[in-house]
């Protein structure tokens, strides 16, 4: 637990509001998945906070910054003086509680950041009480990651261990925690270490590829592995995918494409697609995108995907810009 996450979850995000993007950024770093993830939550639902409000919070967080300080150099007594004088007795009270609770190490912590893959991984060899003694420790959303991945009959194991375990063997615990680490430490190493691989980039790949590549690749995804197939489909952006634009940013897309490439892009696209963008255009403007897909008459499949393409790459340009907001598959919708 650190100082952030020991104010709780408004306070927190008042905190981190008050500190701007990039200082937020570098808090936020050092939280738990699961604590960014309740900070973050409270962030967005805040609507406005009171000055008198946001100050305070201010004070109380930078009073147990200080007293945290004070305590991890051994003054204690002096922490609580700091806290008295700065939050009152009672709030200071609750304030050493929080400290007091930062204090403690809780077991497994060099686990929580680790990947779930790369830990089950590891830990599925070992003895059914060990992995049911480590996933007791861990969030449950990670656990469950963990056990998800162990087979049936280990699972069920695994699970009633942890269904009747009791209160561990302090000692106990040390021991495993410390072994475990040793053995580890070589490997599990999350936070030293950079994600290269994953859905995410692969889709950032495949978006710059041509068309043809990219239905290669999708289909041969789908050969493989029918569910990674569909996530990474769910997250690349097709052209069809401009309906789900809103009309502002339709707009702001369809200002920066040249007509007669625009023109192209429309050859043999659904009903759908022409309307949300003739419908974006003005009155002649609709016109003469239209005009000018008549007089191309048949043109070569290769040519309308590269101008399609063109029409993407403006879009993620707009995109990484925060220009224009581009819904992906299992976003939140937006409501203006």
């Amino acid at each position: 637990m650190t100082v952030m996450t020991g104010l709780g979850a408004r306070k927190a995000a008042i905190v981190l509001v008050r500190l701007g993007k990039e200082r937020a950024t570098t808090v936020l770093a050092h939280m738990t998945d699961e604590e960014v993830e309740a900070v973050s939550a409270e962030v967005a639902t805040l609507s406005s906070v009171e000055p008198g409000e946001a100050n305070e919070v201010i004070t109380e967080f930078g009073s147990l910054l200080a007293a945290r300080q004070h305590m991890l150099q051994g003054g204690m007594d002096l922490a609580r003086d700091l806290l008295e004088r700065a939050l009152g007795e009672d709030r200071a009270e609750e304030a050493m509680q929080r400290l007091n609770a930062m204090a403690v190490q809780l077991p497994f912590q060099f686990l929580q950041r680790a990947d779930p893959t790369q830990l089950r991984s590891f830990i599925h060899e070992e003895h059914p009480q060990v992995i049911a003694l480590v996933l007791a420790h861990m969030s449950a959303e990670k656990a469950s990651l963990v056990l998800s991945g162990l087979s049936p009959e280990r699972q069920a194991d695994v699970a009633h261990r942890i269904a009747v375990m009791g209160r561990a063997n302090p000692e106990t615990v040390r021991t495993v925690e410390a072994m475990l680490e040793r053995r580890l430490s070589s490997v599990l190493q999350p936070s030293d270490s950079s994600r290269v691989g994953g859905v995410g980039p692969l889709v950032n790949i495949i978006n710059r590829a041509d068309r043809s590549t990219e239905r290669q690749i999708v289909e041969g995804l789908e050969s493989l592995d029918a569910g990674l197939a569909e996530e990474v489909r769910s997250r690349m952006f097709m052209f069809e995918d401009i309906v789900n634009l809103s009309d502002r940013d339709v707009q702001q897309v369809l200002r920066q494409v040249d007509t007669a490439e625009l023109a192209l892009a429309l050859k043999g696209v659904s009903e759908q697609v022409r309307e949300k963008i003739t419908a974006n255009l003005s009155e002649r403007a609709a016109e003469n995108v239209l005009e000018e897909v008549e007089i191309l008459g048949p043109v070569r499949l290769t040519q309308v995907e590269e101008a399609q393409q063109a029409v993407i790459r403006t879009i993620r340009s707009l995109e990484e810009r925060g220009e224009i907001v581009v819904r992906r598959g299992g976003e939140d919708e937006f409501v203006d």
